[in-house]
């Protein structure tokens, strides 16, 4: 099936459910079994039956299945937020005096579980260059249990050669973890990319409305014990409620992206037409330097992206930010609405340096009209030039 029919049909069996469309929301804790036999031949590595309310109901298989056959994964696994299926899927892996691979733009929260627990549990991090490509061989020690990767990095957007990285990693028995929250399991086909897990923040646009915090491992068929066994010990469960809207959400994945794709090129574009804008940093427009990887590897973009702002004060740039009336200043991104925060990326760096010549704004586009959204924009510039 092309993938927007699969997006209609995977995760769902009417039969099951005397015919209805949408698997229902089943909650529990305790699950009954009809005698001794079943009850204690119900299989400790049999992740897909119910057994008890923490290791899933057919409401959560549902969008674990959907999800995993979207991006052609072997199985999925749900988690109560996307912070969480990076800390246990990381944890599955390593142990003390393992060492680490990850890119310098990594995910700031990821970066703090790592320098803020993995460390000091004797577990090196080596933050590394994201352009290094097949050079991450280089980097591979004896004691190296996997290599990390995000494509693009959230709020410095430079594209990862990815197959480079996998094939190099590959080569020394090494798996590949991916945050790829921003290309989705719609618009990014990770394990033919070469990623072993691959994770995703599916708060953002898997669920796509803002009303729901959720994460989601999926793994290719080598790595899925290793990861779902991690899941179960350390304790992680979703309510059936949360994969409920996160599901009702993903059907939509495909009209919600390619419009907001649209919606982000025009913004992105009018934006490299400002005086005031030094550059625009979105792998999808044609003169970005992570263009021809983008295009190589991901179907569509997705709608978060940055620009950097000719030199100016900080109180200029809050005056822009400030004068924002249909971009709201907040966390997250993936939803039907506008976003826009000041990205410090400078903060984080440790390997490679962050001096684009200017501040630098992190926008997502939503749902709106790209009109309004300019028109937005257009009152913010005017702010900054009057402040």
């Amino acid at each position: 099936m092309k993938k927007d029919t699969l997006l209609s049909r995977a995760g769902r069996d009417p039969a099951r459910h005397q015919g209805m469309v949408n698997t229902p929301v089943f909650r529990t804790s305790t699950v009954i079994f009809p005698d001794l036999e079943s009850y204690e031949g119900r299989g400790g590595d049999d992740y897909k039956k119910v057994r008890y309310g923490l290791s899933g109901t057919p409401t959560t298989f549902a969008f674990e299945e959907a999800v995993a056959r979207m991006e052609g994964g072997h199985a999925a696994v749900a988690l109560p937020s996307g912070l969480a299926a990076i800390v246990v899927a990381l944890c599955a892996y390593l142990k003390a005096g393992d060492h680490l691979l990850a890119p310098d733009s990594v995910y700031t929260p990821t970066r703090a579980f790592c320098d803020r627990h993995l460390k000091p549990n004797n577990i090196e991090v080596e933050y590394y260059d994201p352009l290094i490509g097949a050079g991450i061989e280089k980097r591979i020690r004896a004691n190296t249990r996997a290599v990390f990767c995000e494509a693009p990095g959230s709020l410095s957007f430079e594209m990862q050669d990815i197959p480079a990285i996998a094939a190099a990693a590959h080569r020394r028995g090494i798996p590949v973890l991916a945050d790829t929250t921003w290309g989705t399991p719609y618009f990014f086909r990770s394990f033919e990319k070469g990623v072993d897990v691959s994770i995703h923040a599916a708060t953002k646009y898997i669920a796509g409305h803002s009303d729901v915090v959720i994460g989601v491992i999926v793994t290719n068929e080598t790595h899925w014990l290793t990861v779902r066994r991690a899941v179960a010990d350390y304790g992680y469960g979703v309510s059936p409620d949360d994969c409920y809207l996160a599901l009702r959400g993903f059907r939509t994945i495909g009209v919600r992206m390619n419009q907001q794709m649209q919606n982000a090129l025009q913004v992105a574009r009018w934006l490299q037409s400002r005086p005031q804008v030094r550059r625009v940093l979105y792998p999808a427009l044609e003169g970005d330097p992570g263009h021809a990887i983008w295009k190589r590897d991901f179907t569509g973009a997705a709608s978060l992206f940055s620009f950097v702002l000719q030199p100016a004060a900080e109180a200029r740039v809050a005056a822009f930010i400030n004068a924002l009336e249909l971009f709201g200043i907040g966390s997250s991104w993936g939803g039907f609405e506008s976003l826009a925060i000041v990205a410090r990326i400078e903060r984080y760096r440790t390997v490679t340096q962050w001096d684009p010549g200017g501040p630098t704004i992190r926008l997502h586009i939503g749902l709106e009209d790209p009109g309004d959204l300019i028109a937005d924009l257009e009152r913010g510039f005017a702010a900054l030039e009057k402040a």
